[in-house]
């Protein structure tokens, strides 16, 4: 049996795409997914499958949405160990002493032709970034409210993402790992 971590993009926020924790683990639960756990109302949910295909099991999840609750989330499924890699990839570990300043961004795949010179072109002096195979690591020490870089990454780097500050990636590995 296998560990996902899934990260779904664009539920709960602004009243819009409701879709409440006890009925996404229903859901998951409905389509075989096991020891379901779920981390705040904007999307995060663990689970153990025997499913061996997460695109599959991404696409199955997605439909059932669709078809349960009339719109289909883009969810980014991770196995156990490619979270564990981007945690212990980070870059700038003296930022994760203030976590909602440190972002990672995970990416639907790897971006084919980064166009490092426009990211760099628009972020702020104080900001730094680094990307590693398919995460986006952020550091914005000034929020990400107003970062434009933040804001124009995914069209920069041409590829669909969904980012999860550092507070909340501790959470979810720390809730995957008990199964792992």
């Amino acid at each position: 049996m296998k560990t996902y971590i899934a990260l779904f993009r664009g539920i709960n926020v602004g009243g819009h795409n409701v879709l409440p924790m006890k009925d996404l683990v229903a859901l998951l639960e409905n389509i075989g997914a096991q020891n379901v756990m779920t981390y705040v109302q904007s999307g995060n949910a663990v689970f153990q499958s025997e499913e061996t295909s997460a695109p599959m099991l991404s696409n199955t999840i997605s439909a059932t949405i669709k078809e349960d609750h009339g719109f289909e989330p883009q969810v980014l499924l991770l196995e156990l160990e490619e979270m564990q890699k981007a945690v212990g990839s980070n870059p700038f570990p003296e930022a994760e002493s203030k976590p909602k300043t440190l972002h990672l961004h995970f990416l639907a795949s790897v971006p084919k032709d980064p166009d490092f010179d426009a990211l760099e072109s628009i972020k702020t002096d104080r900001e730094r970034f680094v990307l590693k195979d398919s995460v986006f690591y952020l550091h914005a020490p000034d929020g990400i409210g107003r970062s434009k870089l933040a804001a124009n990454a995914e069209k920069i780097l041409g590829v669909s993402m969904t980012a999860r500050n550092w507070r909340t990636v501790c959470k979810i590995m720390a809730m995957a790992k008990q199964y792992g």
